[in-house]
C-alpha cells in the first residue's frame, strides 16, 4: 500500500472460482482502446459499488542495480498531484465521494484502486487517466516522500527480524533474477536516488499500453468502456522498453545464512526453487506444489501443525507457502518457530522428516480430497469481494495469464494425483535447490543502547 508493500504470496490465486449451476460466476468483458489500454470488468449486481483498479505491468523486477525501489517510491510520488488536480486533491476527491482509495507494489506490478459507489465511477476514471500521464514528479516533494520510504523501510524490515530474515533469503537465492532485490529497495540506494530516477521510471512504464483497466460491481462492460474511451482514451501510448529474459541460473547446491537481529525467538525459513504457471492448460506441477502446500500447512488438519506442533512439540508454531502465479520464478517455503528447550536445527531435521514421508510414503486419498475441497471452497467464499475478484484478474493479466479461466483451473486442481504431489516433493524439494535461513536472535536491551548510544 502507499505506507505498505503488498505482499501478494497468495496459494490459490490462480484457482478461480466454482463454475456450477447454483453458483455461476459472474459474465466477464475484456476489451482494448485502440491506444493499448486493456480493459476487463467483470459484472457483479449485488451490491450498487465497484471496485476499480488501474495495474501496471511494471515492479521491483523491472529495475536494476542502483535503483532498487523506484517503482514503490514512483507509487507514493503519484499521491501527489498534476497540474489539474494539484497536492492531495486526488484523495480528497476520492474520499468527498464516500470512496476509499489506495495502491500497491509487487515484484510484478504496481496497482491503484477505488473502491466506491457506482455513481461515482466516472470520477475515479477521470482522476487515473489524467496522473497517468500529468503527474507532477516535484523535486521537493520528492525529497519529503524519499525521507517517508526510508522510514517505511526502517520500520517494516530493519526492524523486523523476520521481514529482514526474508529479504535476506531471497538475495541469497537468486543470483541472476531480479527477485533478489526486495520491493522496497536497498537502503543505499533509496539513500542516493534522485527525483530524476522517479521522473524516468515514469516516462519509461506508465502509459495506456503498458497499463490494465479493471472494474468489478454493478457496472455493464459497455458503461466502462464508453468511461475509458472519453478519459484514457485521450492519452498517447508510448515506446515501451524492449524486456529481456531474466530467467534463474540453476542452483548447484544448498545455500545457508544466519542473520542475527533483536528479537524474543530464533525462526527458521527454507525456500526451494520451483515452477510457476506459465501455461494453466498444460502445466501439472505448479497445481501439485499447490495442493502440497495444503498437505502440509493450512489448517489443524495439516501435517505440519498436527504432528510438529500438537504431537512432537517440536514447533510452536509452522507454515508452507508457495504462490503459483508470478511473471518470474517461484519459490516454496517451509517455515516455523522451534518450541521451547528445542534448536532451530531440531526444527529443520522434522521438517525435512515430514518432507521425507512424503516422498518416500507419499499422500493418503483421505489427505488429498480434503486438500482440494479447501482450496475450491476458499475460492467460493472470496468471490463475495468484489475486492479480491479485481485482485484476482490482476494478478493473472500481470503474470500472462487469462483471467477467464476460473473453470480450467478448478478442473485442473481436481485432476492432482497423489502421485503427482509426492513426485513434486521428490523433485524439488531437494538440497540442490534450498536456502536455508537461520534468525539468531540478539539481546533487544542491548541492541536499544547500542541504537541510543550511536544517536548520541
Amino acid at each position: 500500500m502507499r505506507n505498505l508493500i503488498c505482499s501478494l504470496i497468495v496459494l490459490s490465486v490462480a484457482f478461480a472460482s466454482v463454475a456450477s449451476a447454483a453458483d455461476k460466476p459472474a459474465d466477464t468483458f475484456e476489451t482494448s482502446l485502440p491506444n493499448g489500454l486493456k480493459i476487463i470488468v467483470k459484472q457483479d449486481p449485488r451490491a450498487p459499488t465497484v471496485a476499480h483498479m488501474v495495474w501496471y505491468r511494471a515492479g521491483s523486477m523491472d529495475e536494476v542495480n542502483g535503483t532498487t525501489g523506484v517503482a514503490h517510491v514512483l507509487e507514493h510520488m503519484m499521491f501527489k498531484g498534476t497540474v489539474a488536480n494539484p497536492g492531495d486533491r486526488f484523495s480528497k476527491t476520492i474520499a468527498a465521494a464516500g470512496g476509499r482509495e489506495n495502491a500497491f507494489t509487487s515484484k510484478d506490478y504496481t496497482a491503484y484502486f477505488q473502491q466506491l459507489h457506482k455513481s461515482k465511477l466516472p470520477i475515479a476514471l477521470g482522476l487515473e487517466a489524467d496522473r497517468m500521464q500529468n503527474l507532477v514528479i516535484d523535486a521537493a516533494e520528492f525529497a519529503k516522500e524519499i525521507r517517508v520510504v526510508m522510514e517505511e523501510r526502517r520500520m517494516r524490515t530493519d526492524d523486523q527480524p523476520r521481514a529482514l530474515l526474508y529479504e535476506q533469503l531471497m538475495s541469497a537465492a537468486y543470483t541472476t533474477s531480479p527477485y533478489q532485490w526486495p520491493i522496497i529497495g536497498w537502503m543505499n540506494d533509496l539513500e542516493n536516488m534522485s527525483v530524476e530516477d522517479a521522473r524516468t521510471w515514469y516516462q519509461r512504464w506508465y502509459a495506456p499500453n503498458n497499463a490494465m483497466l479493471v472494474v468489478v460491481g454493478d457496472v455493464t462492460g459497455d458503461e466502462v468502456v464508453q468511461l475509458a474511451e472519453s478519459t484514457f482514451g485521450k492519452l498517447a501510448p508510448r515506446d515501451l522498453p524492449v524486456r529481456k529474459p531474466q530467467a534463474e541460473a540453476p542452483q548447484r547446491g544448498i545455500k545457508r545464512l544466519v542473520v542475527k537481529a533483536p528479537g524474543e525467538l530464533p525462526y527458521l525459513l527454507m525456500g526451494w526453487h520451483v515452477p510457476v504457471i506459465r501455461d494453466a492448460a498444460q502445466d501439472v506441477d505448479p497445481y501439485a506444489l499447490g495442493v502440497l502446500v495444503g498437505i502440509l500447512s493450512g489448517s489443524d488438519a495439516a501435517r505440519l501443525d498436527r504432528i510438529l506442533v500438537r504431537d512432537q512439540r517440536v514447533a510452536v508454531s509452522t507454515g508452507a507457502s508457495y504462490d503459483n502465479v508470478n511473471r518470474g520464478p517461484g519459490m516454496f517455503f517451509l517455515d516455523g518457530i522451534p518450541a521451547a528447550g528445542k534448536s532451530v536445527a531440531e526444527l529443520e531435521a522434522a521438517l525435512r522428516e515430514q518432507v521425507r514421508s512424503i516422498v518416500d510414503d507419499g499422500v493418503s486419498t483421505q489427505e488429498l480430497e480434503r486438500v482440494k475441497a479447501q482450496v475450491i471452497a476458499q475460492q467460493v467464499f472470496q468471490r463475495d469481494s468484489m475486492f479480491y475478484q479485481a485482485m484476482q484478474m490482476g494478478v493473472l493479466h500481470t503474470s500472462g495469464q487469462p483471467v477467464d479461466i476460473g473453470p480450467l483451473q478448478v478442473k485442473r486442481i481436481r485432476d492432482v494425483t497423489a502421485e503427482q504431489v509426492q513426485d513434486v516433493a521428490r523433485r524439488y524439494l531437494v538440497d540442490d535447490g534450498l536456502t536455508v535461513a537461520v534468525l539468531e536472535p540478539q539481546s533487544i536491551a542491548k541492541a536499544r543502547a547500542a541504537n541510543a548510544a550511536t544517536a548520541r
